[in-house]
């Protein structure tokens, strides 16, 4: 019945939408998608994105991002009165999309995909399938190369979708409402549907960066040696000039370099090409590299393009990476999965979706230690402090905060106000001595300063 709408949907607006301003695959939108660097097109350039990512940098950065969001686990939290997000499980249809959005990937395999589709394509886009009750199902990450974004005269969002197997799209494709597609934008430099790749600005030197690579192998392949010019003092025929290239070729050149060439007749050999310190080769791949860690926004030692840190603090450097890089995906993930699943229309509840971040920053074992012993005496509870950093249950009267005695409220301390004096624990030993209404007015007098200096002594 689904598949009947949507293919009515489509012969009712193909032809409308295709003539639109925008948005099919024969206008400009698709040269803006394909570039594969600045001004790739002046240059007659186009870059297949299986070979750039061979280029062991960006392939570094585009694994590394995909990887460390993908290994956080996102949960459904609820706001409760005070403002705080806490864990719940009674939404299961939800909770199960999230634990295994599809029958063909797990969790972790359904974000790497989102993620590496984002960040080469520039674009993500997420296919819902729905149940009887209109909730979701089941997440599929298309083909972006596949999608094509068609905006309709009053401004509604309508997604075209070609053949895809695994998504249950049929072979003349489809054309679906933005409501059915979760479209995660990877920074719309030029309009708001379309998501520009960081290889839009790193492509060139992904390239050069291979091109340098490749050129040195072809270097080190030949035994180190350089080409050059055989040089004789006079003239000499076309027919020896032949005969001793082709001499030089068979002889001294790939597997044979490095033997020893007896010259005569006073010739000699000046080499042509620059060795590897003359061009500066290191200097030049490791500019490359550090132009597509800034594209991604990759802190260079997280990738091995520059120097690692000189002080030893992974929480500092971890909180840097977070930081400059991953906190953009991590919130849009969160942002449109709450929406995409329909978790803001929970009726009479703020429930959302959120990722783990304690994945992430992870900590070693003498770290955890000081970390929660701070935080006990900051005023977290012990139980807190157990789950939060060893992954631990309750324990009987942990459930209570403690703080030092001594501690007053900085209004107290900065007033005139004489300080609330400290509540004497008299001793239990002290506790049968004479009632003062016993006593003479002299002999309460002396009998209330021995229990104050008994109980002082104590």
């Amino acid at each position: 019945m689904k598949t009947t709408f949507l293919q009515r949907t489509k012969q009712s607006l193909q032809s409308r939408l295709q003539s639109l301003v925008g948005l099919s695959s024969g206008s400009i939108w698709g040269s803006l998608i394909h570039e594969s660097f600045a001004g790739a097109w002046q240059q007659n350039v186009v870059l297949d994105f299986r070979t750039v990512l061979a280029n062991p940098t960006l392939y570094a950065c585009v694994t590394l991002i995909a990887g460390d969001i993908a290994k956080l686990c996102p949960m459904l939290v609820e706001e409760d009165e005070h403002g705080i997000w806490n864990e719940i499980d009674d939404l299961a249809p939800y909770s199960a999309v999230l634990d295994e959005p599809n029958d063909y990937q797990d969790r972790i395999q359904f974000f790497q995909w989102w993620m590496i589709s984002k960040l080469i394509h520039g674009n993500t886009y997420v296919l819902k399938q729905r149940d009887g009750r209109g909730l979701v199902r089941a997440l599929y990450v298309l083909d972006p190369a596949r999608v094509w974004p068609l905006v309709a005269p009053d401004g509604s969002v309508f997604y075209s979708l070609a053949n895809d197997l695994l998504a249950e799209v049929p072979d003349e494709g489809v054309v679906v409402p933005a409501r059915e597609i979760i479209h995660d934008v990877m920074f719309p430099l030029f309009h708001p549907l379309c998501g520009i790749s960081p290889l839009y600005a790193a492509g060139s030197s992904a390239l050069y960066g291979l091109q340098i690579r490749q050129a040195s192998g072809t270097f080190f392949g030949n035994g180190s040696r350089p080409g050059g010019v055989l040089t004789a003092p006079g003239q000499i025929s076309q027919a020896n000039a032949d005969r001793l290239k082709t001499y030089f070729e068979s002889e001294f050149t790939g597997d044979k370099s490095g033997k020893i060439a007896v010259l005569s007749d006073g010739m000699k050999f000046d080499p042509m090409a620059m060795t590897a310190e003359q061009s500066q080769l290191i200097d030049q791949l490791r500019s490359t590299g550090e132009d597509i860690c800034a594209a991604y926004h990759m802190p260079r030692h997280k990738v091995g393009v520059g120097p690692d840190p000189t002080f030893n603090n992974i929480g500092v450097l971890n909180q840097q990476y977070y930081t400059d890089c991953l906190q953009t995906h991590i919130t849009t993930l969160n942002r449109l999965l709450t929406k995409g699943l329909g978790l803001d229309l929970v009726p009479g509840r703020e429930v959302a979706v959120e990722f783990d971040l304690d994945d992430l920053q992870l900590m070693d074992t003498g770290s955890r230690i000081e970390a929660g012993t701070k935080a006990i005496v900051g005023g977290m509870s012990p139980n807190e402090v157990r789950a939060r950093f060893f992954d631990l249950g309750p324990v009987d009267g942990g459930d209570e905060p403690f703080l030092q005695k001594q501690n007053w409220p900085l209004q107290l301390l900065g007033s005139d106000q004489p300080q609330p004096t400290p509540a004497v624990v008299v001793p239990a030993a002290t506790q049968a001595s004479p009632e003062p209404a016993d006593l003479a007015p002299g002999e309460v007098e002396t009998a209330s300063a021995e229990l104050l200096r008994k109980a002082l002594a104590a």
